[in-house]
């Protein structure tokens, strides 16, 4: 598969993250390198970390970057074991940390993976294939209130109970194997006006049960409370959302950040002792342009917000 991913926000990431030649910078969600071939073309006695948790991804980005190979080190691990991959690279403070928190294009349209719901596959959706869990595991094993849990919360899907009992019905008939018995499935369970709706009856529950399978949100929280640690002062984080779970997450970690207190309203003076880490430098999220939304109609939903260690 040819592993090529436009970016989106491509030249506001780079304005954002305010390299510097020798600086040494992460790019944790590396996917096509498009973000970390812009990085890296710009470092002189710098580094860049590349981290993807796609091995398919990792590899195609080693081959983007060979030019730079001296100054890049590339790290198959999730984003939010950061803390750790930077110890065990010997590295106790960066520049500037980049999270581009898309899936890539490819991983979408690689019919095999089992992300798409236009394409017969099995049911996968592992962006890392050595996971365990599988969409078939959460879409045949997992007990109907949860289904209907993370239709509702990841996929914002408000025919949820609909379709998380229509899942079950047909579960206990025969396994749910693949992506397009799961869509038909979803396209069943849904009321007619659903179906006249613009977008695909099943993106949204697609969405959850991805989200769900790469636990993306648990990963997006983490890092957003380790990112400022791995900052070195006059550091940069930059990251760019696609759906509002994943912005509100973000916001609140970055928010929190450069507040710092986190004694209750109500007390008269602070007893937590805590300090604000960040400075937020976008008090509202950078969207993308006009030029860039007709060249990349993917980058419509996208937000970037960025903060800088104090």
């Amino acid at each position: 598969m040819e592993f090529s991913h436009r970016s989106v926000l491509l030249d506001e990431c780079i304005e954002g993250l305010n390299i510097r030649p020798n600086g040494v910078y992460v790019d944790g969600t590396l996917g096509g390198a498009g973000h970390s071939f812009q990085i890296a073309q710009r470092l002189d006695g710098g580094r860049l970390i590349g981290i993807d948790r796609d091995p398919i991804a990792l590899a195609a980005a080693g081959e983007r970057l060979a030019p730079f190979a001296e100054r890049v080190t590339l790290v198959h691990d999730n984003f939010e074991n950061l803390t750790a991959v930077l110890e065990k690279l010997g590295i106790d403070g960066v520049d500037g940390i980049l999270l581009d928190l898309g899936v890539s294009s490819p991983q979408l349209d690689d019919a095999e993976r089992g992300f798409s719901y236009m394409a017969d596959a099995p049911l996968d959706m592992r962006m890392n294939g050595e996971d365990t869990l599988t969409a078939f595991a959460v879409v045949n094993e997992w007990p109907r209130e949860e289904l209907r849990r993370i239709l509702f919360d990841y996929g914002e899907e408000r025919y949820a109970p609909l379709i998380a009992a229509a899942i079950e019905r047909e579960r206990e008939k025969k396994p749910i194997k693949t992506t397009l018995e799961l869509a038909e499935i979803i396209k069943r369970a849904m009321p007619p006006a659903a179906l006249r709706e613009k977008q695909h009856p099943a993106k949204r529950s697609f969405q959850a049960i991805r989200i769900a399978v790469n636990d993306e949100l648990g990963a997006v929280e983490k890092v957003m409370r380790d990112a400022p640690d791995c900052l070195k002062p006059g550091g940069r984080l930059c990251v760019i959302s696609f759906h509002s779970l994943e912005d509100r997450l973000v916001k609140n970690g970055m928010q929190a950040a450069a507040k710092g207190c986190i004694c209750p309203p109500e007390f008269p003076v602070c007893v937590c002792g805590r300090t604000p880490k960040m400075r937020l430098i976008t008090k509202k999220p950078i969207t993308a342009s006009e030029t860039e939304l007709n060249e990349n109609p993917r980058s419509r939903s996208a937000k970037l917000r960025i903060a800088e260690k104090l």
